[in-house]
């Protein structure tokens, strides 16, 4: 039986063109008998497309706060209820800052203040973004809340520059979510 069988790993996508690697990150995850269910902001959809999400998770991608589905519980609710994990990979600043200050402009972020389910953070964004004092201190927040953040990867970045930024590799997040359920 794979090992993650059973398991509601909740995927949260946002608008870092490190959105790409969602595609593996979902293939992995459905190889160990995870469920994914893929939760995508706006931006996200400018970096891939929700279909593609949606064809290797094999359920829907959620993309819309206003575009409930049907039945009397609000989407996002049923959702944040049923999660055994919420990852975010990548996960943006605005999106960081959003969980660190409470703020729900979107469906993931009011998927995370909903869900009692623990969470893991993937940052990625450029490195000056990264190391603003503005970042670490909202990172240093979510962690004091029990957060497992996965350090971003060094190397060359998509703005050009090279440093610390870039999403961590797909085999060190799927490795982080096992040891989660280990």
């Amino acid at each position: 039986m794979p090992f993650l069988h059973g398991k509601r790993i909740v995927l949260g996508v946002t608008g870092s063109i490190a959105a790409y690697k969602a595609a593996d990150i979902i293939s992995q995850l459905i190889k160990l008998g995870a469920e994914v269910r893929v939760v995508m902001t706006k931006e996200a959809t400018e970096f891939i497309q929700p279909l593609t999400l949606q064809v290797l998770s094999r359920h829907p991608v959620a993309v819309d706060l206003w575009a409930e589905q049907n039945g009397w519980q609000p989407g996002h609710i049923d959702i944040a209820d049923t999660a055994d994990l919420l990852l975010v990979a990548p996960a943006t600043a605005h999106t960081l800052a959003c969980f660190a200050h409470g703020l729900a402009p979107d469906l993931l972020t009011s998927i995370y203040l909903a869900t009692p389910a623990p969470v893991m953070l993937a940052p990625a964004m450029n490195g000056k973004m990264l190391r603003h004092a503005a970042t670490q201190a909202n990172l240093a927040t979510l962690r004091a809340r029990g957060h497992a953040i996965i350090d971003p990867a060094e190397g060359l970045l998509a703005c050009g520059y090279e440093g610390e930024g870039k999403l961590a590799p797909v085999a060190e997040i799927i490795e982080r979510v096992t040891t989660f359920f280990d």
